[in-house]
């Protein structure tokens, strides 16, 4: 490497461990649990991981994972177009687009390059997107592939997407795109104020499902559900890689003629190796599981009602709302990191957020619940939160 940029990306590496935001990965020794063993032979509690459900080591979904495995193998070695598409791809599509009321899916490697693929192909320079200012970062970059014009909206704020969607008018093809739940925050689009919105103005409406299929609504899908507009959404994005199983794989259901050009002109999915079987045979299982019995669902919803409720009784700032995705505000970068070395000591995996992954001085930890937390496992680690909040006089 040339030894002056080589110096410069020492400095700037350095930069961020002075700074207090370098970020460590921990290395785990055993599958994604509630219970896990890190290096060293700790064991934790995991608070971190999108693993909703508790699907990510279900038996049923480990042993249909098997089964898929010795049936179709292991990868498909191409692309959808060429030689990369079984009959099990095409099941999981229609699994997904009878799920979640769409007209057809597309299957992605994730659903990063599913919103990565998306804005290109729909949208030209005498078109506009407008997104909510705290839009996933996959969102983000897929509208930056783009050449339409760009407007962001303050988050959730509908005067204000109003008032974006008057600037963009005499686009050819408008489209407003937000997460149906905020990642960060926990909160829920007003997806009921936004579609009428879209109605108005004769835009496309997308929303991404990611932290919301499988996690809220009456049977599971999503924000979409909850909002009483299943059915109505023009493109919906989601990914298998969460609530679903927890492996990978993302896609976007939504109208037939959207799906046909995607499969025709997307680039992450004519350029990129077909989804693996065994993902796609037991993403099918997944959703047939939460589609016969919402119990894991509603126990999530009981133990993020719990934690919340406990949290807040105690003293903790949190963000309202009632999804699992529980931020613990501290506001201060180095005081979150802090706050986790603690709970790590106390035996409590929960991981502090800093930015850029949150705007500055909105510092938190965030916690997510899953269905397959126990109640011992909520109140040992509301006790750890409490014992450090405590030492360190936020509470």
């Amino acid at each position: 490497m040339n030894k002056t940029i080589k110096e410069e990306l020492i400095k700037i590496i350095g930069d961020i461990k002075r700074s207090g935001l370098y970020k460590k990965e921990l290395i785990i020794e055993t599958p994604q649990k509630i219970e896990i063993k890190v290096s060293g032979n700790k064991k934790l509690l995991n608070f971190c991981a999108n693993n909703y459900l508790g699907l990510a080591n279900h038996p049923e979904i480990i042993k249909v994972a098997h089964k898929t495995l010795d049936k179709w193998g292991y990868g498909m070695s191409s692309v959808r177009f060429i030689s990369g598409t079984l009959r099990l791809h095409k099941k999981l599509e229609e699994k997904i687009t009878g799920f979640l009321k769409g007209e057809d899916t597309i299957l992605y490697a994730a659903c990063f390059d599913a919103n990565g693929g998306i804005f290109e192909t729909l949208l030209d320079e005498n078109s506009s997107v407008i997104s909510d200012e705290l839009n996933h970062a996959s969102i983000i970059d897929g509208i930056r592939l783009c050449k339409a014009r760009r407007f962001r909206y303050k988050h959730s704020d509908m005067q204000d997407l109003e008032e974006k969607l008057k600037e963009a008018a005499g686009s050819n093809r408008i489209i407003i795109v937000t997460d149906g739940v905020f990642s960060m925050d926990g909160d829920i689009a007003k997806l009921d104020q936004i579609n009428i919105l879209s109605q108005k103005y004769n835009t496309l409406l997308m929303v991404d499902e990611s932290h919301a299929t499988g996690v809220i609504g009456k049977t599971g899908r999503g924000s979409i559900e909850y909002h009483n507009l299943l059915g109505k959404i023009d493109i919906i994005s989601g990914t298998l890689g969460k609530a679903l199983g927890g492996a990978s794989g993302g896609f976007i259901t939504g109208r037939k003629e959207i799906i046909e050009l995607l499969r025709q002109c997307s680039r992450p999915y004519l350029f990129s190796n077909t989804l693996a079987p065994v993902v796609a045979g037991t993403s099918i299982a997944a959703i047939d599981l939460l589609s016969r019995n919402q119990k894991l669902l509603y126990l999530l919803q009981e133990n993020a009602y719990y934690f919340r409720s406990r949290m807040t009784s105690i003293g903790f700032k949190i963000k309202e709302g009632f999804h699992p995705i529980v931020p613990i505000m501290l506001f201060d970068e180095k005081l979150s990191q802090y706050f986790a070395k603690d709970l790590y000591d106390q035996g409590i995996f929960a991981v502090g957020f800093f930015y850029p992954v949150v705007p500055k001085g909105q510092a938190r930890i965030r916690i997510q619940i899953s269905a397959a937390h126990k109640k011992a496992h909520l109140d040992k680690a509301i006790k750890a939160f409490e014992k450090t909040g405590k030492k360190y006089k936020i509470i």
